[in-house]
């Protein structure tokens, strides 16, 4: 009996790698492969607009030793390794959609992970152009918005630019501890905690839209947003947001009269007519 020798990971990984390079992924014989649902696929090709090739964006970046200790470093540096996390693993994202010949990115799943040491940030969409269409030329764009959504927008005559971000931690001030005593046996509010909350929101938000602006969006729709302490530092308080930058493309927008549309598949509530007269 023969026994077939075992791959060598790194083998596949570079040979993987040089396919994608050269633009292997844009070949007429390659099939679609896509995250997209039927419905979604057949949306896109209602507009003339076809999936290509799931693409990815990842990034690890490294947070400095001491930012999340309490009056050590800067917390500034975390917000930094956040926001240049996103911001490469969106460049590495488009860079792969322009190497299959995309036109664009829909229904990007962001997955953010802060540790105490790095941030993790890992992007996921399904790369798409018109149908039939020659390579993008310009710099392609990046949408967490559903393909359905893409077409609805479309159809009202916007488009998607790209992803905005925004992040901020702020340090929660320690309260005195005749404060602290005097109110552990009282239900009051830990303004120290609000006012830090309401401060990472604001920085947030500010960055986020900062982002857009920076790519001539008329606004940021699809709005995500997460907050809270650190589970590894409750003291510091997170916030972070993040949505898709449009921007009109007509002269104006385009009303789109809604269709009604009845599901065939509701669950039907089944009960005993018995039940009504009380037996």
């Amino acid at each position: 009996m023969t026994t077939t020798p075992e791959a060598d990971p790194r083998a596949e990984m570079a040979a993987a790698a040089a396919w994608l390079a050269h633009g292997g992924a844009s070949s007429e014989k390659r099939g679609v492969t896509s995250d997209l649902s039927i419905d979604e696929a057949l949306l896109l090709h209602s507009i003339g607009w076809e999936p290509i090739e799931l693409v990815f964006g990842v990034s690890i970046t490294s947070v400095p030793v001491g930012v999340w200790t309490w009056g050590r470093g800067q917390i500034g540096a975390a917000s930094d390794a956040h926001n240049l996390a996103v911001h490469t693993a969106t460049e590495r994202l488009t860079k792969e959609c322009s190497t299959v010949g995309g036109h664009g990115v829909v229904g990007v799943r962001a997955s953010v992970e802060v540790h105490p040491h790095h941030v993790e940030v890992e992007l996921t969409g399904t790369a798409i152009r018109p149908a039939g269409a020659k390579p993008h030329v310009g710099r392609p764009f990046v949408s967490d918005l559903s393909a359905r959504d893409f077409v609805l927008l479309s159809n009202a005559g916007w488009m998607p630019l790209g992803l905005a971000f925004g992040a901020s931690f702020i340090y929660a001030p320690r309260r005195d501890a005749a404060t602290a005593l005097r109110q552990s046996t009282q239900n009051v509010e830990l303004t120290n905690l609000t006012e830090a909350l309401y401060a990472a929101r604001e920085s947030a938000m500010d960055r986020m839209q900062t982002w857009g602006l920076q790519m001539s969006a008329d606004g940021v729709v699809g709005v995500h947003v997460t907050e809270g302490p650190m589970y590894f530092a409750r003291h510091v308080m997170a916030f972070s947001a993040w949505g898709t930058a449009v921007h009109l493309a007509g002269d104006r927008h385009r009303y789109v009269q809604p269709d009604v549309v009845l599901p065939l598949d509701d669950v039907v509530v089944q009960f005993a007519a018995r039940s009504l007269r009380g037996d």
